[in-house]
């Protein structure tokens, strides 16, 4: 009786598993060069890295990497239904670099995330926004404005929320950006390899939240 017990577990077990295997959580990460993995070799981009640290969690996911290198939160907003055609289960946004590269307004950038953020509710899609930090030389009042666009619109939407996409890095070296040199790429702007580890270890009990909601959804 025992040898049955025993194996009628075994094969309910592996039943559970298979299922989970057959049937992944569908995740989208969309955003920019930061999301696509820009001077990166291909498997030690954001997407490859956060994969394998789900895998690690036991977690089977499919990450579809919708990362454009350049793109603004403008672009973002123009192509989301088209990201959305693959009819994710949860939407990873991380935008906002290149706005600030090119010093877009606050209010702009945020009515552009806004517009994501609504889309995405309509199509029922779960959303983590990653925020990004404005650096200090377009003014205060400018880096104020800007920093509080991503947890503004993560308690408007109920979204996920991890306040930036840089803190795996900052943990360590604190807010010296001479310090984060051995963990940026040679341009200043892009994470190493080593850079992209630390960020997604910061990055994935967030991404574990938003899994959690999937799933209670399903």
């Amino acid at each position: 009786m025992r040898k049955v017990w025993t194996l009628l577990v075994f094969l309910l077990l592996s039943s559970a598993v298979a299922t989970a295997d057959e049937n992944p959580l569908r995740l989208t990460a969309f955003g920019d060069s930061l999301v696509q993995g820009y001077g990166l070799p291909q498997d030690e981009g954001f997407v490859p890295q956060l994969q394998e640290w789900l895998s690690r969690q036991g977690i089977a996911a499919q990450i579809t990497n919708a990362g454009v290198s350049g793109d603004t939160t403008a672009g973002g907003a123009a192509r989301l239904g088209w990201t959305l055609g693959d009819n994710p289960e949860g939407l990873i946004v991380l935008f906002g670099g290149n706005d600030l590269l090119r010093g877009v307004q606050p209010n702009v950038a945020e009515e552009n995330l806004r517009k994501i953020m609504r889309q995405a509710r309509q199509e029922q899609v779960e959303v983590l926004l990653i925020g990004m930090k404005a650096p200090g030389n377009f003014g205060p009042a400018y880096k104020e404005a800007f920093d509080r666009i991503y947890p503004d619109l993560a308690a408007e939407y109920e979204a996920i929320f991890h306040p930036d996409a840089f803190t795996g890095i900052r943990d360590v070296v604190g807010e010296d950006p001479a310090a984060a040199r051995p963990y940026m790429q040679d341009d200043n702007i892009h994470p190493n390899a080593e850079g992209v580890q630390l960020n997604i270890a910061a990055l994935g009990p967030r991404v574990l939240d938003l899994i959690a909601r999937i799933e209670r959804e399903r």
